[in-house]
């Protein structure tokens, strides 16, 4: 019962800030700018925690999730150009859209995953970026994708709502996957493969496993990347790209979903005013980066999470010890 409750009070959590997002709208503090700039930050989320899972819970250092995000929103659109004929409702259309290219990522993900998890630390990150570079460059020279122009074909939409509803169900099945037994196998390969191997963990089936999970996560951040502006632009999935998903998992702690939720916030707001140098954007992420390891290695949460429950459990705690403290001064007052 008390698994539920703390699902309860999470689902709670999450209505709330909604609620808050919504109210912030009505009173025009946050404009249809403002907006676009969150959805854009929702999408470096998904990115970001799916690289998490690969790099920080399983300890794969990969460098090519730009790679599965070009994978999953162009599949995702040519899947929307297909079923259109259908006349399915756009929202219904949509999500089959965005788990048809997430699933795409997760087969390529597969396929990447069985040659290059032989492989450890540095030749597997030289192995994932080469993969994001043959995918960037087969783009840009297939016919149906577009080419170097771009695809522009009949797209959803995806706005606030619908980004935030993206954002909730990913991050709720990666806690939960993260948390459950599946999820312990993997940190264990993580803290030590050889002894994980020997208690008779499938080292080997939950490498390609969590490497496929966290890019079936990137295809469908690229699908929602495709829906919101409507177009992809072959020059967005850039080796450039897949280092600023990986500085957001390093600043927010590899290991921490919350943590990486918080650095991608800070980035995607810290974006907004570094647009007019956007030459020299990446050198400040990479000061940042530095200024960061020197400091605290672990990142910005390390590998603690934030809780809704904690929060809620914090609170009484802090009304608690103030009624105790009013009584013992009424107390003293009845003394005197």
């Amino acid at each position: 019962m008390k698994k539920w409750q703390e699902y309860g009070t999470t689902l709670i959590g999450i209505i709330l800030l909604y609620i808050f997002l919504i109210v912030l709208m009505a009173v025009g503090l946050v404009n249809g700018y403002h907006q676009g700039v969150l959805v854009l930050i929702g999408i470096n989320v998904i990115a970001a925690t799916s690289l998490n899972l690969a790099t920080g819970y399983l300890g794969q250092l990969a460098l090519g999730h730009a790679g599965f995000m070009a994978i999953g929103a162009y599949t995702a659109a040519l899947f929307m150009q297909m079923i259109k004929v259908i006349n399915l409702p756009v929202d219904i259309a949509l999500v089959a859209a965005l788990i048809v290219g997430g699933l795409m990522a997760a087969f390529f993900g597969v396929i990447i995953g069985i040659p290059a998890l032989r492989l450890r630390g540095d030749y597997l990150g030289i192995v994932t970026l080469g993969f994001g570079e043959i995918i960037k460059n087969a783009i840009f020279n297939l016919d149906f994708t577009g080419g170097a122009r771009g695809y522009r074909g009949y797209l959803g939409s995806i706005n606030l709502t619908k980004m935030y509803i993206i954002v909730a169900i990913v991050l709720t099945v990666l806690f939960l996957l993260i948390r459950s037994r599946h999820g312990r196998a993997m940190i264990s390969i993580k803290e030590d493969e050889i002894a994980a191997e020997a208690v008779g963990v499938p080292t080997t089936f939950y490498k390609i496993f969590g490497f496929a999970t966290s890019a079936f996560f990137a295809g469908i951040a690229g699908g929602t990347l495709a829906f919101y502006q409507k177009m992809i632009d072959p020059k967005k999935f850039t080796f450039m790209y897949s280092v600023e998903i990986f500085i957001i998992v390093v600043l927010g702690g590899m290991g921490s979903i919350t943590g990486t939720v918080v650095a991608a916030v800070i980035l995607g707001v810290l974006n907004e005013f570094l647009h007019v140098i956007d030459q020299w954007r990446l050198v400040i992420y990479s000061i940042l980066l530095v200024i960061m390891m020197i400091f605290r290695p672990e990142g910005l949460m390390g590998s603690k999470e934030f809780s809704f429950v904690g929060l809620v459990k914090w609170l009484l705690k802090k009304m608690n010890k103030s009624s105790v403290g009013d009584d013992k001064d009424s107390a003293s007052l009845e003394v005197k």
